[in-house]
């Protein structure tokens, strides 16, 4: 007979391994897919300075496999494998990786988001070592040195703003004339005195000399400039990770898994945990919230549909 799963959880990010450490440790057989390693986008991040329990900070990567750890240690099963299909219409969950057919009573789905980048020479080689996603996690090695945010909506400005506090001089570098950003931005954004705005341009090239020293911007003439900075922010916007889905999920105008506060979607025994879902804030302490209500949840499910 082919092995029925009791939880079986689409991604390792910190909701993943979590509502994989609350299922097993419930005594739920549980499986997690992941289709790299532990941690997810989490991993991309050096110093995490705003996760309970760590007095002096963690790096990503510690974390993720700390989050491992302690799902495997109470019997959590992790299978590296990329999703490429589901199929949730019955009462059995098919989720196809790989070529395999896992089964499974719910699905907890935590594929997360990725960041939109520029696509641009280096970018990818340039992460943590002078191109930045998050403002929140790494705007503390910018304290008084020079920086570039990238973007123009509530995300840029939200950005550009906190980065105001801790670095020297913040660009903000905008392809059109005006921001995308809501008016509740615009005001703080123009008195505060160290933002420069920069319009009508787009990034073309990152500067190096063995890490970033600057970058070339083209205006709308095709004028070419040089900007040193110590540093960039890239706010552009983020791309849930959700392709695999097709029409079998509902989802938002941006992709985004439609799921409130209890983590259920509109099918009976999917959930949706962390950045994958719609939410306001998208943390690591907000992830990993999300994967113990998912397993409350998916405990009363599975108990009502014996």
């Amino acid at each position: 007979m082919e092995r029925i799963y009791d939880i079986l959880i689409i991604g390792g990010g910190p909701a993943g391994y979590t509502a994989a450490l609350y299922a097993a440790r419930a005594g739920f057989d549980t499986i997690l897919l992941e289709k790299m390693s532990a941690g997810g986008q989490m991993t991309l991040t050096g110093d995490i300075e705003n996760y309970p329990g760590f007095e002096d900070g963690v790096d990503g990567f510690t974390l993720g496999m700390k989050m491992q750890t302690g799902a495997e240690r109470f019997g959590a099963k992790t299978e590296y494998a990329e999703i490429t299909a589901v199929d949730f219409s019955g009462k059995i969950k098919k989720v196809i990786a790989d070529a395999n057919i896992f089964l499974s009573k719910t699905v907890v789905i935590a594929t997360g988001a990725n960041p939109r980048e520029l696509g641009i020479e280096n970018e990818g080689a340039l992460i943590g070592r002078g191109v930045h996603y998050c403002a929140h996690c790494d705007g503390r090695f910018y304290k008084d040195k020079t920086i570039a945010v990238i973007g123009g909506g509530n995300s840029a400005a939200a950005d550009a703003l906190y980065l105001s506090k801790l670095a020297k001089k913040v660009y903000l570098i905008h392809r059109r004339d005006t921001l995308r950003a809501t008016k509740i931005y615009h005001a703080p954004l123009l008195n505060t005195d160290n933002i420069e705005f920069i319009w009508n341009s787009t990034v073309e090239e990152f500067i190096l000399d063995g890490k970033l020293k600057g970058i070339k911007i083209k205006n709308t003439n095709n004028d070419i400039t040089e900007l040193s900075l110590d540093g960039v922010f890239i706010s552009i916007g983020r791309k849930p990770a959700t392709d695999f889905l097709k029409t079998d999920i509902a989802l938002d105008q941006n992709g985004y898994i439609i799921a409130d506060e209890s983590t259920r979607t509109n099918i009976g025994g999917v959930y949706a945990v962390g950045d994958v879902r719609t939410k306001a804030l998208r943390q690591i302490v907000t992830a990993v919230a999300d994967g113990a209500v998912a397993v409350h949840y998916a405990e009363e499910y599975i108990a009502e549909t014996k």
